[in-house]
């Protein structure tokens, strides 16, 4: 079958790799529908985070069940399904408390070893902890099923970030980020009831979807700037709900800088670079909660399923560029340059 491989920095190609297939009798073997690229991959692409030549990319997808092992009770061949970005066995005590994403049995897709879900097929492990079902009609409606492929990581991180920040009715929340998990922490804060959502971001064409995703407010300046202007939007004091998305040093500080004393900061950006510039002293002296870290999506997913089902939300409109699996280097380019804000992978 055909799957990306990261080789080197920028350097991401399609090639033939084995076909999955059931090693053990907890596994299933999805063939995948949608998956698409994640801002989170640029990191290995941008040789920021590390990697072993030859590892698969990829870790958002939705698909079809092809087969299953003979211990696997929770979906059967044929079903729609999306697939969290960890697997996870749903048994094991973090899986019980809903922290999913530190499952004793569990993993990453993409990592050294695992499939990537950018490829035709993915062997899952611990498919009735991981896999979730969803309507088979589904299938043939694009849009949906676009919406749908965000509840496997950006949705549910957005949410994560959401949650972490104590978003709630009446809530004033911040979101600093204009990537597609910035995008999904405003839709998840005017779902959870927030009325005022500040968007800290300098892309109009992002800031758009932001708007009609419930921003109240859009923040273009960075640094010192950004935190002046949210600050006069606040009468001084600050934002008591901040959802940081992005992972930089920069945006980690000004979250700290305009959260008001005893708010909470919901972190889901992936930490990048060893040097945060966060002084603990910043957050403990004013009582400032840091919340967040990598969101245990599976948990998120039938809370956030009827909502998208039935229309409530629409994260669709994250997607801004369709490829098929060749296209997908170039997909990683245009992400990487900033022409996308996130690409959609079709089979």
């Amino acid at each position: 079958m055909r799957a990306t491989v990261i080789h080197a920095s920028r350097d991401v190609r399609v090639e033939e790799v084995p076909d999955p297939v059931i090693r053990q009798p907890t596994d299933a073997v999805v063939r995948v529908v949608l998956s698409c690229v994640c801002g989170t991959d640029l990191w290995a692409y941008r040789g920021v985070a590390d990697f072993e030549p030859g590892q698969r990319t990829g870790h958002e997808f939705v698909g079809i069940v092809e087969d299953v092992g003979t211990d696997v009770g929770g979906c059967v061949v044929g079903d729609l399904v999306v697939v969290p970005f960890v697997w996870s066995d749903g048994e094991c005590g973090y899986c019980a408390e809903g922290l999913t994403t530190s499952c004793e049995r569990g993993g990453f897709w993409g990592t050294q070893g695992s499939d990537g879900g950018q490829g035709e097929a993915v062997r899952v492990p611990y498919a009735d902890g991981t896999l979730v079902r969803l309507p088979n009609e589904a299938a043939s409606d694009r849009r949906l099923l676009t919406a749908l492929l965000t509840l496997s990581d950006v949705l549910g991180t957005g949410h994560h970030g959401a949650v972490g920040a104590g978003a709630g009715p009446g809530t004033t929340v911040a979101v600093v980020g204009d990537g597609a998990v910035g995008l999904c922490g405003v839709l998840a804060a005017k779902r959870l009831g927030a009325e005022r959502i500040i968007a800290l971001g300098r892309h109009p064409s992002r800031t758009d979807v932001a708007r009609s995703f419930g921003a109240t407010d859009v923040v273009p300046e960075r640094g010192e700037a950004a935190i002046e202007a949210v600050r006069e939007l606040t009468r001084g004091r600050g934002v008591p709900a901040v959802i940081e998305a992005v992972g930089t040093a920069q945006s980690l500080w000004t979250a700290v800088q305009i959260v008001r004393d005893g708010g909470s900061i919901g972190c889901v950006g992936v930490p990048h670079g060893s040097d945060t510039g966060l002084d603990l002293s910043d957050v403990f002296e004013r009582n400032v909660a840091l919340r967040g870290g990598v969101a245990p999506v599976r948990t998120y997913i039938p809370q956030l399923l009827p909502d998208v089902l039935d229309g409530v939300i629409d994260p669709s409109p994250v997607f801004d560029l369709t490829v098929g699996l060749e296209g997908v280097p170039g997909g990683y380019k245009a992400m990487d340059e900033r022409t996308a804000l996130k690409v959609l992978v079709s089979y």
